[in-house]
């Protein structure tokens, strides 16, 4: 008579085993055959041996599992080795007269409390175990992975220990609808092993033109080095070229291929001709999930580090906010140069390079300085050096970037003398305010609606009131193109002065919109462009500006607009509308037109029909003859044979040749006749 005992699912802490035993196979994850370097038999105590018919693996709760546990169904209990438990576990094991509790090893924090009545320590695990656990195939897991074979899905289950679904609690909807809230972020370490294997890339806006026509710059930051490009831009369609030429810069200077390429969600980078671009080159593309800016956080993070070193360049050259790109591009430099705790306090140049980067060369930005000029000297008598601003470091020379105030003109030189405690942008009058540079900023603020009625102006002695009357106008020099072109002095409000042109404007400070460049501006030139004054305003005279300090360069006085009434605030990325010319009695009508009702609406453009007129020739012109190919088809058409023989005529009566013997050996320049419509300014046909 055989007596069975019954099936074991506790398992009990034995401190004497040298391995796990279970009696039942049923109560594993993964079961192998008996094979060797596996005991073929246990032995107990008493010296007699007990068969072992196949080992195996068992999941038990949370980060907690067994390995190479020995089944041999004469054995009573199911034992667990405290030494083998510790080992794989990475955790320790307290025993007291309650019980016994496993502490993870490094931060010391419980893991399982197993309280104990009887004479032995037994491992009661949570109600909620595992549902890949004990051998039995979950529903909710078997539908997560895609229907896969009860040999996989328990394959699963002893290499992915986290594998772990509740299956007993199910979302409330109405919770969800009513209370759904974002998941939390995770804190990644990870980083790239090789150079150029993942970069991040992100797009930022300027609400402020610069002086040198951009808008956007483009951020590249390489996972592994932590070295950081930046890219100004002027138009948003430059993104895909600027990668591309990046790709080849890191190919030729490095040796090296982008592998994977992590952005936003934004079009720039999610667009045909890039997702082409990438393909062919093997290179994969990763986009944050749409609103889930975090998920690019590296990029986000570095624009907001290289926007505090731009904005306090700014505030310490006194510096006007259309001058960020020069700060952008100084910002970035110093960046590389400082170490970083993501690289044990290395430097991203020394990382990249893998040489240590000089700091000897290293000057005060904006700072007076004093370049040498005596290479372009008119004469021998003339100055050798002129006061310049220090602008940074040139990309392409091995020298300095200097504005020259007088001409408005960048000099890139290498002999230079600074005086690194004077600016010559804090001795104009006023000063940039800080909320000047509040476009720096990451927060989106409110600003006036731009349609919607307004509300009624308040008191000149509120708190919001506009000031009372117009701000005085600060000229600042800017620079200019190659060719030595002057360019126009960029106004800077007053402080107290309010701007409708310009987004996220602080309430009670603000600057002026800057005009933006030609798209083929130079970087350090912008060419000069008569400023552009609304209709019924006047410029100032020169007696009225205020004094300023007294040099040479070319200014002009721009009138601020006067203040507007405040609207309604709403969430908006347009600007307020311009007020509508003031009326100014009956005015004379251009030549050749004809009077109209005029039209009246919130829009800025000023057209004909808004001043009470229009061009009856844009209307009644008689339809053109089309311009002929050929020669023989101008002559089929009237029109074209009457100017052909005008033409013909004049050219006979102002005797244009003379018809002599055509010399031998030569050759002959022949005559061609070009057709093409030739229009008056107001669209006739001349």
């Amino acid at each position: 008579m055989t007596l069975n005992q019954p099936q074991q699912t506790e398992w009990y802490f034995d401190s004497g085993a040298t391995s796990h035993m279970a009696s039942d196979s049923h109560s594993l994850s993964h079961i192998f055959p008996q094979r060797y370097p596996f005991p073929s038999a246990i032995v107990v105590g008493d010296g007699s041996l007990l068969p072992v018919t196949s080992t195996g693996s068992a999941h038990l709760s949370g980060p907690l599992h067994l390995n190479n546990v020995l089944v041999s169904p004469k054995l009573i209990k199911n034992l667990i080795s405290v030494r083998q438990f510790t080992s794989d576990n990475n955790c320790y094991v307290e025993f007291d007269p309650s019980g016994c509790s496993v502490k993870d090893l490094g931060t010391r924090n419980v893991i399982v409390r197993c309280n104990s009545s009887g004479p032995l320590y037994p491992l009661h695990l949570p109600a909620a175990a595992t549902a890949l656990a004990a051998g039995s195939t979950s529903t909710l897991w078997h539908r997560c992975l895609g229907h896969p074979g009860q040999e996989s899905l328990t394959k699963l289950a002893s290499m992915l220990p986290s594998c772990n679904k509740d299956v007993s609690s199910s979302p409330c909807h109405a919770c969800q609808l009513g209370r759904h809230t974002r998941l939390p972020f995770r804190v990644s370490s990870s980083r790239a092993i090789n150079k150029f294997d993942l970069i991040h890339c992100d797009l930022w806006t300027s609400p402020i033109v610069s002086v040198s026509g951009y808008k956007y710059y483009l951020v590249i930051l390489d996972d592994c080095s932590h070295y950081l490009w930046t890219f100004p831009l002027r138009l948003k369609s430059d993104t895909y070229d600027t990668l591309t030429n990046f790709f080849s810069y890191v190919t030729t200077q490095f040796g090296a291929t982008v592998k994977v390429v992590q952005s936003d969600n934004g079009r720039e980078f999610d667009n045909s001709s890039a997702r082409t671009f990438f393909l062919t080159h093997g290179t994969h593309l990763r986009m944050s999930c749409p609103y889930t800016s975090p998920q690019n956080g590296r990029a986000e993070r570095i624009i907001c580090s290289v926007n505090d070193i731009l904005r306090s360049l700014l505030f310490q050259a006194s510096l006007p906010p259309s001058y960020w790109v020069e700060a952008l591009s100084t910002a970035t430099y110093l960046r590389n140069l400082l170490p970083t705790k993501t690289l044990a306090m290395s430097t991203p140049h020394m990382a990249l390079y893998g040489s240590p980067p000089s700091y000897s060369h290293l000057r005060v930005f904006g700072c007076l300085c004093y370049p040498n000029m005596t290479a372009t000297a008119k004469h021998k008598l003339a100055p050798r050096s002129l006061p310049c601003v220090f602008l940074g470091y040139s990309a392409h020379h091995k020298g300095y970037r200097c504005l020259d105030t007088s001409s408005n003109h960048v000099i890139i030189s290498r002999h230079v003398v600074f005086d690194e405690s004077t600016f010559p942008f804090s001795e104009l009058s006023p000063h940039p305010t800080p909320q000047a540079y509040d476009f720096l900023e990451d927060s989106t603020d409110f600003v006036p609606a731009p349609i919607g009625p307004s509300q009624t102006p308040l008191s000149a002695g509120s708190p919001m009131a506009p000031p009372a009357g117009p701000p005085p106008s600060v000229s600042v020099p800017v620079p200019t193109s190659a060719t030595g072109a002057p360019s126009p002095a960029l106004p800077c409000a007053a402080p107290g002065a309010t701007s409708p042109a310009l987004p996220r404007a602080a309430p009670g400070a603000s600057t002026p919109a800057l005009p933006r460049a030609a798209p083929g501006a130079s970087t350090s030139a912008l060419p000069r462009t008569a400023p552009t004054v609304p209709p019924g305003f006047a410029p100032r005279s020169p007696a009225a500006a205020p004094a300023g300090p007294a040099d040479s360069s070319p200014r002009r006085m721009v009138q601020p607009l006067p203040p507007v009434q405040p609207f309604d605030r709403v969430y908006t990325r347009r600007g307020a509308p311009a007020p509508p010319p003031p009326s100014t009695g009956a005015q004379p009508l251009p030549k050749g037109t004809v009077p109209v009702l005029p039209v009246v609406n919130q829009h800025r453009m000023v057209i004909r029909a808004k001043l009470g007129f229009r061009q009856p020739a844009l209307f009644t012109a008689a339809p053109l003859s089309p311009v002929p190919k050929t020669f023989c088809s101008a002559l089929a058409d009237p029109n074209w044979r009457a100017a052909m023989e005008e033409e013909h005529d004049a050219l006979l009566k102002n005797h244009t040749w003379d018809l002599v013997p055509r010399p031998p050996r030569t050759n002959l320049v022949t005559g061609k006749w070009i057709f093409k419509h030739k229009l008056e300014a107001d669209g006739s046909l001349e």
